[in-house]
């Protein structure tokens, strides 16, 4: 079975709106209400992998003035959802949405259920009078797979089955199972197939994420991150090179998707932040070096693919930070490509990278995911930077391998096998916060 690029950029680059968690849940929460007869919900409940539940806990959801939650998101979908929105679900919330969701969350009516396995799943079950709907999403965030009314399985409808391709015929696994047989070489002969049309589907993954950093250098969202080195750049206590500029233009726009600006993102592999990575710090180093627009965009779509390619082998959600290993892995070798490096400077700098981030972890979605971009950003210029100049991690080192095809192999061994109990203590450690945070809350209530 074969894949052509067309169908790589398709079912892995698409906007979304807001944080991928918490839009899984609200999309699910949305395909579900929108079954119903009545839209007066008694419960809505929920049941989430451990890895949807560690990144929707704590990042901000666009568009509502701060709002934060697995419970939320589930009742802003619900009542102001729109499912045929997909990832851009919260794109349609309104302020009488948001008060609806608030009366449900206020009178306790939406539970929230850890799924002990692992694998992206988000189940909802919503009652309303005499009438039950549920929705299930596997696998992909915005892969619906069934619809049920009242326990009857709806068959047709156009929410099903959004992971596959236009043709429907081709899955996610499908896809990923291809990508993993190729080698370096087959990723970058697939870029020659790109076409204009292609090109402008990728310019304006550009434009979507410049707008994001544009909003967090202007505004400060989030933690700040990118308009404090923008701050620093004009102090003279940076210089302006290419591996600030990458720093500086990524992080602003994960601060601004962090602080929940209502700005899309062109994602990557399933991940806003991953499309950020993999997209802004090739934009960033532009201004630094000779190129044509074909080869500026066709860097970005080389770094898409093996953002994908990693993912394929990393699984969609786990302990590593994709970011870092994944998007990371792409945005390094989309520079090496725009600055002229061969198929052996691209595996250096995808090597050099993942030796310098294997060891990130990620403790979930929250405004602190700029820092981690922030590092990736750079990292992504440095790797490509210095295997240009002959420094290449060896393959004798640690978990790199002897190919790039090995050396993410051994990234998705680390990722299923060896990241498993952190995955598990990463969540313990922020269930535990929020139960303190909890009580502290309810202690403050009652002094009142």
């Amino acid at each position: 079975m074969n894949f052509t690029v067309k169908d790589i950029l398709e079912m892995e680059v698409t906007l979304a709106l807001g944080c991928t968690e918490p839009v899984a849940i609200a999309l699910g929460a949305a395909a579900a209400a929108f079954l119903l007869p009545r839209k007066e919900f008694d419960s809505i409940e929920i049941w989430i992998d451990p890895n949807i539940y560690k990144n929707g806990m704590a990042v901000t959801i666009p568009g509502t003035g701060g709002l934060k939650g697995l419970d939320t998101s589930a009742a802003l979908g619900a009542c102001g959802g729109d499912p045929a929105r997909g990832l851009e679900v919260f794109d349609s919330l309104d302020e009488q949405g948001i008060s609806r969701a608030h009366a449900l969350l206020k009178a306790q009516k939406v539970k929230v259920n850890l799924r002990e396995e692992t694998g992206l799943y988000v189940r909802t079950r919503i009652c309303a009078g005499d009438d039950t709907a549920e929705s299930l999403i596997l696998d992909l965030h915005n892969n619906i797979v069934s619809l049920k009314l009242n326990d009857k399985e709806i068959r047709e409808s156009p929410l099903l089955h959004r992971a596959k391709g236009k043709s429907g015929r081709h899955t996610l696994a499908d896809l990923e199972n291809w990508l993993k047989q190729l080698t370096l070489e087959d990723i970058i002969e697939l870029t020659a197939d790109l076409d204009e049309e292609d090109l402008k589907f990728l310019e304006e993954g550009v434009n979507h994420n410049l707008a994001l950093a544009e909003y967090g250098l202007k505004h400060g969202s989030g933690l700040g991150i990118g308009k404090a080195i923008d701050r620093l750049i004009k102090q003279k206590l940076l210089v302006r090179d290419m591996t600030s500029s990458a720093r500086r233009l990524t992080s602003a726009a994960a601060d601004a998707r962090m602080g929940g600006a209502k700005l899309p993102a062109m994602s990557s592999a399933g991940s806003g932040n991953h499309g950020l990575t993999a997209i802004l710090p090739i934009w960033a180093i532009k201004d630094f070096i000779d190129h044509d627009r074909a080869t500026l965009l066709r860097a970005i779509g080389l770094s898409h693919i093996i953002t994908a390619y990693v993912k394929a082998h990393t699984g969609r959600l786990s302990a590593v930070c994709g970011c870092s290993m994944a998007a990371g892995a792409g945005a390094t070798a989309g520079i090496t490509y725009l600055v002229g490096g061969d198929v052996h400077h691209m595996e250096g700098a995808i090597k050099n990278i993942l030796e310098d981030l294997a060891g990130v972890i990620c403790d979930g979605a929250k405004a602190g995911c700029a820092l981690k971009l922030n590092t990736a950003a750079g990292a992504a210029v440095q790797a490509a930077l210095f295997s240009l100049h002959g420094i290449n991690v060896k393959d004798t080192d640690g978990i790199i391998g002897s190919s790039t095809q090995k050396t993410i192999q051994n990234m998705g061994i680390l990722s299923h096998n060896g990241m498993a109990q952190a995955d598990k203590t990463i969540l313990k450690i922020m269930l535990e916060k929020q139960m303190t945070r909890e009580k502290q809350e309810k202690k403050d209530d009652g002094d009142d």
